[in-house]
């Protein structure tokens, strides 16, 4: 292998590091830094999420206010509790992880106050971003961009390739590329000849969700790949969007998986939470 290896777990360990100081500094301000989570059913992927962002939170020392409510919840108990929360000044953010079929997901998504967004994923806070003023940024394109400066690559003129088009992933990062003056090109089912597009990029930003769609020998000679897949496989194995040892004989550093992307996402939402807390300090709420 002659890339760099962009190790996401040592950086969101330097990130989760910066935002335990910020919590320490508006602790002894008086202003101590909550998170909620709200979980809705008993998915067990969103259960292991859930123990792994309080986890975290505890880390740093941010509050958690952990709201576990059963599949059988409806849209207005749903509505009440983000209306409850969205006026509790102890809470600077509020989090909810994939919600049970037959809820409302885009009404309820809405109801969050943008100002306690700190997944970056309310359309008030997606539009800002746009603006190329933003307050909270999805936590996911957030890392990447970090691991971007880690790899030290130029992004002002680099011609970069989003593979994926998701409103998490690959619309949020296409914007953030794109504020950081790169030439940016966004692909997904419908591109045409995807391997002739990837070749061209300095950056490659993978993100569609399907095991090793892009093909190491695809990667042009020095670019920066970043893997934001995770594929688990039938006998357990995680494989990223990239097939990575062919890819990383190519570019010159590149994100592993797991321990890319993935410990970055929960290190930004940790960040984007001070954020929040140090704006209510500032409010003086």
């Amino acid at each position: 292998m002659s890339a760099v290896l962009l190790d996401g777990k040592a950086l969101a360990k330097r990130v989760r590091g910066e935002v335990a100081g910020e919590a320490a500094r508006l602790r002894a301000a008086g202003v101590e830094p909550g998170l909620a989570v709200v979980l809705i059913g008993d998915d067990p992927a969103s259960q292991i999420y859930v123990r792994g962002k309080t986890a975290g939170a505890a880390e740093v020392g941010i509050r958690t206010f952990d709201h576990r409510l059963p599949a059988t919840t409806t849209n207005d108990e749903a509505l009440a509790l983000v209306a409850k929360l969205n006026a509790d000044p102890a809470v600077d953010g509020i989090i909810q992880l994939p919600l049970p079929p037959g809820l409302d997901a885009r009404r309820i998504l809405f109801s969050v106050d943008p100002r306690k967004d700190v997944d970056g994923i309310h359309p008030e806070n997606i539009g800002r971003l746009l603006m190329g003023d933003p307050r909270f940024v999805a936590c996911t394109p957030l890392g990447v961009m970090r691991l971007c400066a880690e790899a030290g690559l130029a992004l002002a003129g680099a011609n970069a390739v989003v593979v994926g088009r998701s409103n998490m992933v690959g619309k949020p990062m296409v914007a953030l590329l794109v504020n950081a003056d790169a030439t940016v090109t966004i692909c997904h089912s419908k591109t045409k000849d995807l391997a002739a597009v990837v070749g061209r990029a300095d950056l490659v930003v993978a993100a569609v969700g399907r095991a090793e769609m892009i093909r190491g020998d695809w990667i042009k000679p020095g670019a920066v790949v970043i893997d934001v897949g995770i594929n688990r496989q039938a006998s357990g194995k995680l494989l990223g969007d990239v097939e990575f040892a062919a890819a990383a004989e190519r570019a010159s550093a590149i994100t592993p998986v797991p321990g890319g992307v993935g410990p970055m996402t929960i290190a930004m939402l940790l960040a984007n939470t001070a954020t929040a807390a140090a704006a209510r300090a500032r409010r003086g709420s």
